[in-house]
């Protein structure tokens, strides 16, 4: 074995199983996750067609299914109607977004935090709660979905953003990344398939691939998912939801245009989607646009979180959930045990009724725009897409760059930012660009220093 093989037989992958042991679909499986891995089998590069596989190595195809639906489920290659399977576009990158530590001096530019100066206001309002005589009563078991007042304070705060959702219908997580985990594992099952951009969240990618789900990148124009785009993945790739980010996407900045979150809702109607709206960084934007969640309510659920408006350690994420699945996703939290400790929940509720939280956003908004003027200012000769108060920057690279290049060569300067290619969805292809994390960098005078290292690999 192989039996049917010539030298030069035209094939992406040849691989030997003569002295395999075990199962060969394992095998078989086993061989192609190294060789992607490894470097030898590259992004975007089309597998021999199962059959003819099959034949070369003398085997029964369905093996050889087995085998390829194994890395598929893993996120390691992807099948294209009417064009073949691929080794996926971010197979080999890194999705972990988490810094790791370094023996070099790094500035931290890839994971998105706000800066920290906001943090003395979230300690004075801890600081009142610890002199009341009943604090310690935050420290028994809370109510797993929240209180009600806690739920009307977060209606509160979601209003900020455009919409205008039931107090009934909100429950809490410990964090969006913990809240969409909670949504792909209550409401969707393992092989169901959810369209998003052909660039997304990291954290989305990793979620789905452990539950078994797959993503499905839908055609995009102009930086935003496209009517024909979307149909024809209703039609073709049987997609049961939709994963999106209308306000200063992760990690493209895009803003989705109005008419365009009024299609999408008028075709998630139609067709019966479950949308997960990631509203993370909406209310950053001083005048955003209506969430989709406000065109389609009985369709989409709307994720709002602390994390990047306020502080990365108020880990509380707030999901407004038709009553369709209401039921699901609050057995999903409980099961997942990613409920929300009583003292985070009450000192959020109570910065945001007493507009700390107001203040606190606007503090980040005034930081996030210094900062972005100090990225325009070094960077003006390149196009680096984003708002002035969005917390990260995408830069598109000079065509001899990739992505993951410039991001070890940043590295390998001093300064950590993040490749296009850990964004990728499935077989989308990549684009040379990278994400700038401004607001992590701990003053602007670091900031500085790592803008101005980037310009100078991009002049060099």
């Amino acid at each position: 074995m192989p039996v049917n093989s010539f030298e030069d037989y035209p094939m992406s992958w040849k691989p030997d199983f003569s002295q395999a042991a075990g199962p060969l679909y394992k095998a078989i499986a086993d061989k192609l996750e190294y060789d992607i891995k490894n470097g030898l089998l590259t992004p975007g590069t089309r597998l021999p067609p199962q059959r003819e596989l099959a034949d070369f190595l003398d085997i029964n195809v369905s093996t050889v299914s087995r085998a390829f639906k194994l890395c598929e489920q893993k996120g390691l290659i992807c099948a294209a109607i009417g064009s073949g399977t691929f080794v996926a576009s971010d197979a080999a990158a890194n999705p972990f977004l988490i810094p790791e530590e370094s023996s070099l001096k790094v500035i931290e530019m890839g994971a998105v935090y706000p800066e920290t100066s906001v943090n003395e206001e979230i300690v004075a309002q801890m600081k009142k709660m610890l002199a009341e005589p009943d604090f310690g009563r935050l420290f028994q078991q809370g109510r797993p979905g929240g209180t009600i007042w806690q739920k009307e304070t977060a209606a509160k705060l979601i209003r900020k953003s455009g919409y205008h959702a039931d107090p009934h219908n909100i429950l809490l997580a410990s964090g969006a990344q913990n809240a969409i985990a909670a949504i792909l594992a209550g409401i969707f099952q393992p092989g169901d398939r959810i369209g998003t951009d052909e660039i997304t969240y990291p954290g989305l990618k990793t979620a789905a691939n452990m539950l078994g789900i797959r993503l499905i990148p839908i055609q995009q124009k102009n930086g935003e998912i496209t009517e024909n785009g979307l149909q024809f993945a209703c039609k073709n790739e049987n997609i049961k939801g939709l994963y999106l980010i209308p306000d200063y996407h992760n990690p493209t900045t895009h803003t989705m245009s109005k008419a365009a979150r009024k299609v999408i809702a008028a075709i998630a109607k139609k067709e019966q989607l479950i949308v997960i709206e990631d509203g993370i960084n909406s209310l950053l934007n001083v005048k955003p646009l209506p969430p989709l969640a406000s065109f389609a309510p009985e369709r989409v659920i709307y994720l709002s979180s602390l994390s990047k408006v306020a502080s990365p350690g108020l880990r509380l994420a707030f999901i407004a959930v038709p009553e369709q699945y209401k039921q699901k996703l609050s057995t999903a939290l409980y099961n997942l045990n990613i409920s929300v400790p009583p003292m985070m929940a009450e000192l959020a509720s109570r910065m945001i009724v007493s507009g700390a939280m107001d203040n606190i956003i606007a503090r980040h908004r005034i930081q996030n725009k210094l900062r972005n003027a100090i990225v325009d200012r070094y960077l003006s000769g390149y196009q680096v897409l984003g708002e002035p108060e969005c917390l990260f920057r995408w830069l598109i690279l000079p065509e001899r760059f990739t992505g993951e290049a410039f991001e070890a060569k940043a590295y390998h300067s001093g300064v950590r930012v993040y490749g296009a290619e850990r964004f990728v969805v499935g077989n989308a292809k990549s684009t040379n660009a990278v994400r700038l994390a401004i607001a992590a960098p701990e003053s602007l005078a670091e900031l500085q220093e790592a803008v101005k290292t980037i310009k100078e690999i991009l002049d060099n």
